[in-house]
């Protein structure tokens, strides 16, 4: 990933700057979480509707109307799909997108930008994917459900910040900073295992033309162009078709688009200041006693200039991420999680842990995932790669590892690729969905019990 930016200069001079950029972080950082927790909520209201729906009397409606065909005609060239199927592989690749933003923009200016503040959720992240992953093949090596080592790998940020909100104040800050950059090192793995893995046959010609329209975007990108619809022609109408194609899953064509758009800002906070504050002083001046500004043409133009001026000092990264964002987590991952989440639950609901793609599934997200954060951040804690930060316990990072352990969307996505068309699918929905509840309730009961603050921030 190409950093393409010149970190923003805070506002003002020494120590007042430096907290103003403090503030305007945790600030930035609040709004995420706030958006990313009442997602979660409205997540876990689709799951109990999809849940309750596959087990009426209407269950077959539930099931019929996912696999109802939409065809798109142009031409010779015809295309029919299950709704199944544009859910998964087309609205999810602009979730894949949006997450593509998110970790550009980390990379650039956020918790991945300093190696030494990178390495802790970057060596937890890797634990907390690679001991799930063993933890699945001891139990599924060689068997039937083998290629859904990958399932137990992921964190849902959305659920994960949802149960921190309930929690408040008993989880400190830094830790969900920390848990929600280890879930976005997570998506990265995430991204890399369903390219390289889940992957069907592979179309050369596909690529190679998917390759060209990736030149075209990273041309665009140099070329200074910042019209965010030339980008959405770009990927969604020429990179996202030849990923259809390709053989690899079009959602890895959302994350390759996202690290094209361009991350420099037109205006910068120096020139914004300067500039609004001589459209206010026009605007000002152009006022006279009793005037409407709608009916003053003067000031109208004026108003229109500042909003332009706004509108510069935001990079087309912060365009498309501010504007997909809430249709992402209220619209996209809520619609993923109706059509995904519905299993019908028998009378073998029980017996079918006795399975053992069920127990890799549910054992690697509750024990896996906070067993491999809490190892790694130990092992790079003590070799010095990293701390631990202020306010911080061993306790808390082991409840963060709980909470990771909330695999859901991504999990389920990975299981739909891994498992889809056989008898296994199921099974990896419960276990999913039970391991992610224990996860939580056992994240949850930690954070009760584990102090607010490090008595001594020094020590680790």
């Amino acid at each position: 990933m190409r950093n393409d930016s010149a970190r923003s200069e805070p506002a003002g001079e020494g120590g007042s700057a430096r907290a103003h950029g403090r503030f305007r972080v945790l600030g930035l950082f609040q709004e995420f979480a706030h958006a990313q927790a009442s997602s979660g909520i409205v997540l876990l209201a689709c799951v109990i509707v999809a849940l309750v729906w596959a087990n009426s009397p209407l269950a077959s409606s539930y099931f019929d109307l996912w696999h109802l065909h939409i065809s798109v005609s142009l031409g010779d060239f015809h295309f029919d799909k299950p709704l199944e199927y544009w859910i998964n592989d087309g609205l999810m690749a602009i979730f894949f997108f949006v997450v593509g933003l998110e970790i550009k923009r980390e990379v650039v200016a956020g918790e991945l930008a300093s190696p030494r503040k990178a390495m802790l959720p970057i060596m937890a992240a890797i634990g907390g994917m690679v001991v799930p992953a063993a933890i699945f093949l001891f139990f599924n090596f060689g068997g039937p459900g083998q290629r859904g080592w990958g399932i137990p790998m992921a964190t849902d940020i959305a659920f994960t910040l949802g149960v921190m909100a309930v929690l408040g104040s008993r989880v400190p800050t830094p830790i969900k900073v920390f848990l929600t950059a280890l879930a976005i090192v997570d998506d990265i793995g995430a991204v890399l295992v369903i390219a390289i893995f889940y992957t069907s046959k592979i179309s050369l010609e596909a690529l190679g033309v998917a390759a060209i329209f990736v030149i075209l975007l990273l041309a665009a990108n140099r070329l200074g162009i910042r019209s965010t619809l030339v980008y959405i022609l770009l990927g969604a109408c020429g990179l996202w078709p030849a990923f259809i194609f390709s053989g690899v899953h079009p959602t890895v064509a959302g994350v390759i688009a996202a690290f094209t758009i361009p991350v420099r800002r037109r205006i910068d906070s120096e020139e914004f200041t300067n500039l609004s504050r001589v459209y206010i002083d026009e605007f000002e001046q152009a006022s006279g006693e009793g005037d409407d500004v709608l009916a003053n043409e003067e000031q109208v133009s004026l108003m229109r200039s500042i909003e332009r001026t706004a509108l510069g000092t935001q990079s087309p990264l912060q365009r498309f991420e501010n504007t997909l964002h809430p249709w992402t987590v209220f619209g996209i991952m809520p619609l993923f999680a109706l059509a995904n989440a519905g299993v019908a639950i028998g009378a073998d609901f029980t017996s079918m842990f006795a399975q053992p793609l069920a127990q890799g599934v549910a054992l690697g997200l509750l024990v896996g995932k906070p067993l491999g954060i809490v190892l790694f951040s130990v092992v790079a804690v003590r070799l010095g790669l990293a701390v631990l930060p202020g306010n911080v316990r061993w306790a808390h990072v082991l409840g963060a590892g709980c909470l990771a352990g909330i695999g859901f969307t991504m999990s389920l996505f990975i299981a739909n690729l891994a498992l889809g068309g056989t008898d296994l699918l199921e099974a990896a929905k419960i276990s999913i969905l039970v391991g992610s509840l224990l996860a939580s309730v056992l994240g949850w009961l930690i954070f009760q019990f584990a102090p607010r603050q490090r008595s001594d921030p020094g020590t680790h």
